[in-house]
């Protein structure tokens, strides 16, 4: 008897996490206290509470207080960073100021590329941040006038934004203080799919008409060296085969590249829009009826065992090009269908050791 799976545990994101480090510098100055955890309204309109690791007072009007991100059981690469706020109180607002004012700190990164959801030359706190930490902060100063600019930090914040596309974005120094709900879901499909459609934004925004979509690094990096573009160009897609072709659809390129390699490839071509293995993994023995069928496979009483081991048996055959074609022009025909018809398509198979195998057309 198989045991249930494990529940994966929701998380915070850093969005959340500053602005509950936020209020609570907040409540420092104006009450005194030190709260082990403060209650944020989140998006849903559901309040959660989450933990503060500390609070420091820096003077009479300034204070700064700290939240451990926690990620529940995504693979955030964030998950256990500082992330810190510090708060400054002043007077009343004049008419007319805004009574929160909210700057990005050290490890915090700033915009330099248009198409993103904040402007050039902004700390990349995002809206959806912005208006948790100031709604936090304002009820934490209660029926009081006075003024708070906070200052979100996240001390290992550079060295963290190595591991993200934040570079590649246009956004540089740090990480980026994201969240459109507050929650982060364990392997978010959300998450990575607003990451390609803010990719494709960017590229556009920097005046691109082709733009090149992978499954993987490897692919990725073969394409790069067959076709110098600019680095917004290329868009890492993941499994995300059929929403990448249709969000590209909806914007004006004149040519999307996609380059895969030869297990992505087949599974493309037999149907699959979404190619990841939890979706199932590909059956040797239905990648080998499939060519049977369609491209007039033959075995020879050969036992293939893998996907990968079918491309490498194909190469040595004298009609393996043949079907690889074939297989390539196949999943070609599938997938421009995704595309508007003025829209080109090209597709790159790409070989276990980064090379290009063939490209269709």
């Amino acid at each position: 008897m198989k045991s249930p799976k494990k529940r994966l545990r929701e998380g915070f994101s850093t969005g959340a996490c500053a602005a509950a480090a936020a209020k609570a510098a907040t409540i420092f100055l104006t009450r005194g206290e030190k709260p082990s955890k403060v209650e944020l309204n989140f998006p849903d309109g559901v309040r959660r509470s989450l933990a503060i690791e500390w609070i420091k007072g820096l003077s009479p009007a300034c204070a700064k207080a700290c939240v451990i991100k926690d990620a529940g059981d995504d693979p955030d690469v964030t998950h256990g960073a500082q992330i810190e706020a510090t708060v400054e109180i002043s007077d009343a607002a004049t008419s007319g100021e805004e009574r929160v004012e909210i700057l990005g700190g050290k490890g915090v990164g700033r915009v330099t590329k248009p198409g993103l959801a904040v402007k050039k030359g902004e700390p990349a706190i995002n809206p959806v941040p912005r208006t948790m930490i100031t709604h936090a902060v304002l009820s934490a100063l209660g029926s009081s006038n006075k003024r708070a600019c906070v200052t979100i930090s996240v001390p290992e914040g550079e060295r963290l934004a190595e591991k993200t596309l934040n570079k590649r974005l246009g956004i540089v120094g740090g990480i980026s203080i994201l969240g459109t709900t507050g929650i982060v879901k364990p392997i978010s499909e959300a998450a990575w799919c607003a990451t390609i459609s803010v990719s494709m934004d960017v590229a556009l925004a920097v005046g691109l008409d082709t733009i090149c979509l992978s499954t993987g690094r490897s692919s990725e990096e073969a394409a790069m060296k067959a076709f110098p573009m600019k680095e917004e160009a290329f868009i890492s897609m993941g499994d995300y085969v059929g929403f990448s072709l249709k969000e590209a659809g909806q914007r004006p390129f004149r040519r999307v590249i996609l380059a895969c390699q030869w297990s992505k490839l087949v599974k493309m071509a037999m149907g699959w829009d979404q190619t990841h293995v939890r979706f199932g993994p590909i059956d040797p023995g239905d990648a080998v009826k499939f060519l049977e069928e369609n491209f007039g496979l033959t075995l020879d009483n050969k036992e293939i065992n893998t996907v990968r081991q079918l491309l490498s048996w194909l190469q040595t055959r004298t009609d393996g090009q043949r079907i690889i074609q074939s297989v390539c022009r196949h999943a070609y025909t599938r997938l421009k269908n995704f595309l508007p018809g003025e829209q080109e398509l090209k597709l790159v198979l790409v070989s276990y050791d980064k090379r290009i195998i063939h490209t269709e057309p």
